[in-house]
């Protein structure tokens, strides 16, 4: 009878910790409002802090970057005015910079500015190894581009916002030439979420058939592991165009 007792209380103490313990919010559309649009660049709110944001960029340093494969950072790639962004020098090998940081569940969100003509994306889940050239040999690319003044035909696969090669964006909410467009990506398990300016554009589950089928065919046919990895490095890319990034900010789960 004591031994009841006992159990009953231990299980009532258990319930009563999981409704004062607040569970992680992973809903994409929430995590999207947690983010204070208006707040000095490169900052945190008290908020945002309390909700468990982090500072990828301090807008001022490379602390926490270093170039794809390189133990330092590429001069094609400087800070300007607090923003990082790109020389026109670009589309070879050891250009892209990556998180000295690898990342399994999170939400990246970040301020993105294009001007005519620039290709350029976020690549995540990317493995670090002298055997690749490029992080997109292993990770999906979130794809950012000013397909109006590309000068070569682009599939929907290669638009702004789609997850390059695999997914079409299912709207086109990016803003002017010159104005800034907010990114957020949700990675939580196998479920993808990309969003621009509050728009969700992409969402996939890795590894079903569908995308099994997607990554067996086109361009990663010729990539034996892209795709192969559920952890890795956020990459910012250089292709060889100028594009700026800012109050970039990521939530482990």
């Amino acid at each position: 009878m004591k031994t009841r007792k006992i159990a009953f209380l231990l299980g009532l103490l258990l319930l009563l910790l999981s409704y004062c313990t607040p569970s992680e919010d992973k809903d994409p559309a929430r995590l999207y409002d947690q983010i204070d649009k208006t707040s000095t660049p490169n900052s945190l709110t008290t908020e945002e802090q309390k909700k468990g944001w982090q500072l990828l960029f301090d807008g001022k340093t490379t602390n926490g970057w270093h170039g794809y494969n390189l133990k330092g950072f590429p001069d094609c790639w400087v800070i300007e005015n607090g923003v990082f962004t790109t020389t026109t020098k670009g589309g070879h090998e050891d250009l892209d910079i990556v998180t000295d940081r690898e990342y399994r569940n999170y939400a990246l969100s970040l301020d993105f500015k294009m001007m005519k003509g620039t290709n350029s994306g976020v690549i995540f889940q990317v493995a670090e190894d002298p055997k690749y050239k490029f992080p997109y040999e292993t990770g999906p690319e979130f794809q950012i581009i000013d397909q109006a003044n590309w000068p070569n035909p682009l599939k929907d696969w290669q638009i702004c916002g789609a997850n390059y090669a695999m997914y079409p964006p299912k709207s086109l909410p990016n803003k002017p030439i010159g104005e800034w467009n907010h990114l957020m990506l949700v990675v939580d398990g196998n479920h993808v979420t990309q969003i621009i300016n509050g728009v969700v554009v992409v969402q996939y589950e890795k590894y079903v058939d569908e995308w099994k089928k997607l990554r067996s065919s086109g361009k990663w046919a010729n990539f034996p592991d892209y795709g192969k990895f559920d952890i890795g490095h956020i990459s910012l890319q250089n292709h060889g165009t100028q594009v700026w990034f800012q109050n970039i900010k990521l939530k482990e789960f």
